[in-house]
């Protein structure tokens, strides 16, 4: 139950290096409902790009205490534990995330440590509902496919919940497929605000 008079807060995952491409479009988008909230923070961005996240190389430090041995996701663990919505908002690379945020994906291994190296059940306390938001130049479905395993991997050890996806696809050919994206994630949005 949450606190009277408390803020939720919204952290999103940037992960395009187009900072006003068609990802920014569908993300904000999706943020218009929270705009002026009572009831919610600021949303907090982490870009990924300019957070350059290390890829893992396998150490295993994590699996003898619950750190990583780099640094450079800290400031993600550490907004994702006070967080109540994830929101990924990516373009498609190949099927799938671009390399920062595979780079993020790989590094959630710390968190399989915890649970299952360390047994902290669950390694993030605070539960939050995640939902991915993808800009992509095909029509193919396959891509959601992979991105949404991809999250509920990493999710499952995350306290975290993928609950939508709405996706802009063929890009390529223009604006034609942006109005039914932006209307599916605003009304994602709207579902999470009336639900929670």
């Amino acid at each position: 139950m949450r606190l009277l008079g408390k803020k939720k807060r919204l952290l999103v995952l940037f992960c395009s290096p187009n900072s006003h491409g068609h990802t920014r479009m569908l993300l904000d988008s999706f943020l218009e409902p929270f705009k002026g909230r009572a009831d919610w923070e600021e949303a907090r961005e982490l870009d990924l790009y300019a957070l350059a996240p290390r890829p893992c190389t396998g150490c295993r430090q994590c699996a003898q205490k619950e750190a990583c041995q780099f640094d450079d996701l800290d400031s993600f663990d550490k907004e994702l534990r006070k967080s109540d919505l994830l929101v990924v908002a990516s373009p498609v690379y190949n099927a799938s995330f671009p390399a920062p945020m595979k780079a993020l994906l790989d590094r959630t291994q710390r968190y399989f440590e915890a649970r299952f190296s360390l047994g902290k059940q669950p390694p993030v306390k605070k539960h939050r509902d995640a939902v991915l938001l993808l800009a992509m130049g095909s029509e193919e479905d396959f891509a959601v496919e992979v991105a949404s395993y991809q999250l509920k991997r990493a999710f499952s050890v995350m306290n975290t919940s993928l609950t939508g996806c709405a996706v802009w696809d063929a890009t390529d050919l223009g604006r034609q497929h942006l109005l039914p994206a932006q209307k599916k994630a605003q009304s994602l949005a709207l579902a999470i605000l009336s639900g929670m």
